[in-house]
């Protein structure tokens, strides 16, 4: 159905063209009728492509260009939501009481990054430090800092990245423990 309108959507298209071209050279008249403006206008809505900024020209070469482009970025969903990683901000001492975090193993690094994946679900309650998290096949990161809580899914797969000293406390979670 929307094929066919889109087919007589072009035939009207054109006949309003070929029309409108010899009037425009008697008179000055709109290039399009009304109908056909909204029709073109509707249809312009339905075909057009996501919006989205792909740059690949760094932060000098931004400043010095003096084009007056308008970027337009796309809504993109969070990291978190497309992997399934949950993460708790700033977490109460109630709440960490709760999941005994303080029973749980601790694990230290430096200044590194570290290619993971994990083969079991993992909740981390980061002590100290940021991470980067970079997902295989993504160019966008997600960042967890001191005071997070964060649960990794099975199978997940990603670049670690630590710009110093990181303390964790970690637990491995068996499906459906919360």
């Amino acid at each position: 159905m929307i094929h066919k309108a889109f087919r007589s959507f072009g035939r009207n298209l054109t006949l309003a063209v070929k029309k409108n071209r010899t009037q425009r050279q008697s008179s000055e008249t709109p290039f399009l009728p009304t109908k056909v403006q909204t029709r073109a206008t509707m249809a312009s809505l339905v075909m057009a492509p996501q919006l989205f900024s792909v740059s690949k020209r760094n932060k000098a070469e931004r400043k010095s260009s003096h084009s007056t482009h308008v970027r337009i970025r796309s809504m993109q969903r969070p990291l978190e939501e497309i992997y399934s990683i949950r993460v708790e901000r700033n977490v109460s001492k109630e709440r960490l009481a709760e999941l005994e975090v303080s029973k749980w193993s601790t694990w230290k690094t430096g200044k590194c990054n570290v290619p993971w994946d994990w083969h079991v679900d993992q909740l981390v309650f980061i002590e100290e430090g940021e991470v980067r998290v970079v997902p295989e096949g993504s160019e966008r990161h997600m960042s967890f800092v001191a005071g997070d809580l964060v649960r990794y899914p099975k199978w997940f797969e990603a670049d670690l990245w630590f710009n110093g000293y990181y303390q964790e406390r970690y637990s491995f979670r068996a499906y459906g423990d919360d």
